[in-house]
């Protein structure tokens, strides 16, 4: 396996959830982490927790000019793209199509460009690329619009960079971390939890419940680390977490 320390690692969405997580835990493990989100504010109050070997950017991953700058400055060897748009949660005819494909503009507009820029630059031979994904590219997410569509895509995209990568012998790696379950302690998987337990008429914690064991962001974030290290099979491009157990996707 391989070590953290001293690597240097670039968080995109890294103010919340998963990827606020993965940046406390690269911190931890003794990576240098810049940390990147659009809100300047969350991103100062990840720093004060933090501390040193923590650098913070504001910025849009989905500005095409801003993630081909910040790569070239960056050059990281560990870049993970956790940034994640919260979906709107409605009935499919009572989506526009801009609020429909939200995260296709989104999560996957930004995922495209980071992708795109880690082949073109390219990034040195050995760095890896962790593309969080979402439990809703396996079982769709009904009252989410396009969401499941642009979290499979997502998961695609790391195949398909992957496959370029080896064609080019760029040396590098791509995988997509898919979160089998609705996370607890987040605001998505409170928003979705909420909305699918209504419908079914009982309570977000009964909705919840159904899972063996509960997920939350330390855990996926624990999974990103194990990919990063090297504990999966260089085959491996795509790996599913859950409550009880990480294992790799086919």
């Amino acid at each position: 396996m391989t070590t953290l320390n001293g690597r240097n690692a670039l968080v995109i969405g890294g103010s919340s959830g998963i990827g606020k997580a993965t940046v406390h835990a690269l911190v931890a493990d003794g990576a240098l982490v810049t940390a990147v989100a659009r809100g300047a504010d969350r991103l100062a109050s990840v720093a004060a927790e933090v501390g040193d070997g923590l650098t913070i950017r504001s910025g849009d991953a989905t500005d095409e000019a801003f993630v081909n700058t910040l790569l070239r400055e960056q050059v990281p060897d560990l870049l993970v793209m956790a940034a994640g748009v919260m979906p709107h949660m409605a009935r499919i005819d009572e989506f526009d199509w801009n609020s429909f494909s939200e995260a296709w503009n989104g999560d996957l507009k930004a995922t495209f460009h980071l992708v795109k820029q880690a082949l073109t630059l390219p990034l040195r031979p050995g760095s890896m690329v962790v593309i969080v994904s979402s439990g809703a590219a396996l079982r769709g997410s009904p009252m989410a619009g396009g969401y499941a569509g642009a979290k499979r895509m997502q998961w695609l995209l790391a195949s398909y960079a992957q496959a370029q990568s080896d064609v080019r012998k760029l040396g590098l790696r791509f995988v997509a971390v898919v979160p089998e379950q609705l996370l607890e302690g987040t605001a998505i998987g409170t928003c979705a939890s909420t909305t699918y337990a209504t419908l079914q008429g009982i309570t977000a914690e009964a909705f919840m419940a159904r899972y063996e064991k509960p997920l939350d962001a330390g855990k996926v974030a624990d999974a990103i680390l194990g990919v990063l290290r090297g504990e999966f099979d260089a085959s491996v491009t795509a790996i599913a977490v859950n409550g009880t157990r990480v294992e790799a996707l086919k």
